[in-house]
C-alpha cells in the first residue's frame, strides 16, 4: 500500500495558516511571507485525517492529498 502523499501549490497559497493550525508537523510556514509548504510529502498514519481536513478547508485548494 502507497503512503498518503500531500503538497501545497506555492502559486495558490495565500498565507491563511489554517493547515499549519490543523497539523504543524506536516505544514510549516515560511518567514518570509508565511506561505505553507511541507518538508516531506509522505503523511504518517496516525495524522492522514487531520491533513484530509487541513486539505479540505483551505480557502485556496492549496493542498493537494493523493491517497
Amino acid at each position: 500500500m502507497k503512503p498518503m502523499r500531500v503538497k501545497v501549490d506555492d502559486r495558490c497559497c495565500q498565507g491563511h495558516g489554517l493547515c499549519n493550525v490543523e497539523v504543524p508537523e506536516i505544514f510549516k510556514l515560511r518567514d518570509e511571507d508565511g506561505h505553507a509548504y511541507v518538508e516531506g510529502p509522505e503523511v504518517p498514519t496516525g495524522l492522514q485525517d487531520a491533513v484530509r481536513r487541513a486539505g479540505a478547508n483551505c480557502p485556496e485548494q492549496a493542498i493537494a492529498v493523493t491517497d
